[in-house]
């Protein structure tokens, strides 16, 4: 009996179901997966510790297809197998017959990876490509964490290894000493429009591995033996998972993939394996048909006489190892206390009698306070943890090993938080608001993953004056209020935006966001702002507070903004003008609540922010629009590129943001003359 008659057999078994499901749909990438077939059988039928049944076990083994145009290899063998999809609200086997579903508006067979439409094996959606090292990592931070002996493979093509991210994850896998999680580089020498490039040649990726500290091992990517000694060679050294010494190098060749820690696969693959008329050029993306799908399959059949006929294959029956025991969940202890009490505990009460505090500094005291009651609570930063303030919780000795550095690397830290996420944990990611715009990408995976992340970007707005605008986060708004517009898998918004004013909301919305199940992302400020709030004041993901109440104008501002609307006030009880101040902290909001508001103040409306527009401005005016009412409003918000300026007056003065600024429009809006 031999098992690599029994890999071959079952590979042109899966990759016949693979043409045949795609020719269904009329759509996706055959050749990609079938490149995968025998990696793919040796994984789920033997390597893999999991159970069909239960793919979505904690202690189960983990399979991240970053090459996510592949997955239809993943659904063959998954229907095979009969693991479980959903249907409606239920769990049922998948079948054969599924996998004519492909594509399908109403299957959960997607066209790329994605937990959250009915497919419980995987973790993430993959399929913008180069982030499944990353979201893997993550997978291997919260095994690490939880002491579990999981093993998370994770494999990955060679056209997308050019994208940076796959090296910003190999350098986080070795910085971090992540031995149990095996990257599986797919070499079959095709993307989309062309060959790769050489510099992605499976030589030339096993230097870049080796030269990041990686043991590489070359495989044929179509050989059984030779795949299942690599995934066992990776097993060996995975076992040292909870212990972050790596263990000594061997002296001899032979032995270095078994005496060091990090074992790395680059497997030299054929797109379209079995079938030679659907390989090279002119194939990707393209399912044959008619007798063109006829000509593969049975190409596929003859190969299956050559190297599996009289081997006894049909007779060897794979054995799933199971997953070890689930253990209890570690517990929650109680609620985090206020921000006064906290501060008192940590010498800190000083301050409160100051009267401000930057928003950015009670991001980290919340965090700090938050990992001591909440044991799920980890936390990434970019190496600038001592500006977001990231390192509060860093610097405690009992949270340190739940802070994940990703230095420079945003993309990275964006896709290691959905894996940590996709285990059970809730990732808190900080960087400055204008570096995390090299992870919007990375984002909108998360969110469609229906990852529980937590997003903070500090230095937010033209209040960060003196670096300029290079460091500046100006289009955040606008490009995170896109999400508040649409739902999530859960029925609620896709992400809420989040901008406190002052240290009190910062606090409680941090609390808020560690309390809810989704997307979230919260803007903080570098410069100390006056305490606006206290204690008493409960701040809710959609609400809005109303700090001053008159009858003529409703100023609805975020942030620092709220501060410099403040400071007009007086301006314009002087010029006669009776305003309404709204604190507008969240997006979405409590629409309902300032259209009353709104009407109160006879329908003039005056948004002031300190970001570009199509943000919070254009959000008032969609509620409005919806509305259909009678309402006249002007917007306030940066019309320029900013440069450097030395205090936040000046910069506000410079793009005509300032409180003088703001009674200027406000006493225009009404026709009424500047005192």
């Amino acid at each position: 009996m031999s098992f690599d008659a029994a890999v071959h057999a079952k590979a042109i078994q899966l990759n016949t179901l693979v043409l045949d499901m795609t020719a269904a749909s009329g759509s996706g990438h055959p050749t990609t997966a079938m490149s995968l077939g025998h990696m793919t059988t040796v994984l789920m039928y033997h390597a893999m510790r999991w159970s069909p049944e239960q793919p979505g076990l904690p202690t189960a083994d983990r399979l991240v297809l970053s090459a996510g145009h592949g997955v239809p290899i993943v659904y063959a063998a998954y229907a095979d197998l009969g693991g479980v999809i959903e249907d409606g609200e239920a769990l049922r086997p998948c079948t054969l017959d599924d996998l004519k579903t492909l594509r399908r508006a109403d299957s959960p067979l997607d066209g790329h990876p994605n937990p959250c439409e009915g497919f419980p094996f995987f973790d993430a959606a993959t399929g913008s490509l180069g982030q499944g090292l990353s979201v893997a990592a993550g997978l291997g931070l919260a095994a690490r964490l939880d002491g579990l002996d999981r093993r998370i493979y994770c494999i990955i093509g060679d056209g997308e290894s050019r994208e940076g991210q796959i090296w910003e994850a190999v350098d986080f896998l070795i910085d971090h000493k992540l031995c149990n999680v095996l990257p599986i580089f797919s070499c079959n020498g095709f993307g989309q429009a062309d060959t790769v490039s050489a510099q992605q040649s499976p030589e030339v990726l096993t230097k870049k591995l080796e030269a990041a500290g990686f043991s590489v091992l070359q495989i044929d990517g179509h050989d059984p033996a030779a795949i299942r000694d690599a995934f066992e060679a990776f097993a060996a050294n995975s076992s040292v998972l909870v212990d972050n010494e790596p263990p000594a190098v061997g002296t001899r060749a032979q032995d270095r993939a078994v005496a060091v820690k990090h074992v790395a696969i680059v497997a030299r693959t054929i797109k379209g394996w079995g079938a030679p008329s659907v390989q090279g050029h002119g194939w990707h993306g393209k399912p044959p048909k008619g007798p063109q799908l006829e000509q593969a399959k049975t190409e596929l059949s003859e190969c299956r006489v050559r190297l599996v006929k009289g081997l006894g294959a049909e007779d060897m029956t794979f054995a799933i190892y199971p997953p070890a025991e689930q253990g209890p969940p570690p517990a929650i202890e109680g609620e985090a206390p206020s921000l006064t009490a906290v501060m008192g505990q940590y010498d800190m009460g000083h301050i409160i009698s100051r009267g401000s505090l930057a928003t950015r500094k009670a991001y980290g005291i919340a965090l700090r306070a938050l990992g001591k009651v909440n044991p799920n609570i980890v936390v990434l930063d970019g190496d600038v943890r001592n500006s977001t303030f990231a390192e509060t919780f860093y610097k405690d000795a009992d949270l340190k090993n739940r802070f994940f550095e990703c230095k420079i690397a945003e993309q990275n830290m964006i896709s290691v938080a959905a894996g940590l996420s996709a285990a059970g944990k809730t990732p808190f990611c900080s960087s400055f608001a204008k570096f995390l715009t090299r992870g919007y990408d990375q984002i909108e995976m998360a969110i469609n993953s229906g990852s529980n992340i937590k997003v903070v970007g500090s230095h937010a707005g033209i209040s960060l004056a003196a670096d300029g605008p290079s460091q500046m986060g100006l289009p955040d708004i606008a490009w995170f209020r896109a999400f508040t517009t649409m739902q999530d898998h859960r029925g609620n918004p896709g992400c809420y935006v989040l901008q406190p004013a002052d240290a009190y909301a910062a606090y409680g919305l941090t609390m808020v966001m560690a309390e809810y199940e989704g997307a979230c992302y919260m803007r903080t400020l570098r410069p100390d702002t006056e305490f606006l709030y206290d204690e008493s004041t409960v701040f809710n993901l959609g609400g809005l507070e109303v700090l001053t109440e008159g009858r003529d104008l409703l100023i609805v501002a975020a942030g620092y903004m709220v501060h410099e609307a403040n400071r007009a006030l007086d301006d314009l009880d002087k010029a006669g003008i009776d305003a309404t101040l709204v604190d507008l902290y969240s997006l979405p909001f409590d629409s309902e609540k300032l259209l009353d508001l709104a009407q109160e103040n006879n329908g003039m409306i005056l948004t002031l922010e300190d970001n570009y527009g199509a943000s919070l401005g254009s959000a008032v005016a969609d509620a409005l629009t919806e509305d259909g009412g009678a309402f006249t409003l002007e917007q306030m918000f940066v019309k320029r590129i900013p440069k450097s300026a030395r205090s936040a007056d000046d910069v506000m003065r410079m793009c005509g943001l300032d409180h003088q600024a703001i009674v200027q429009r406000a006493c225009q809006l009404l026709q009424v003359a500047e005192v």
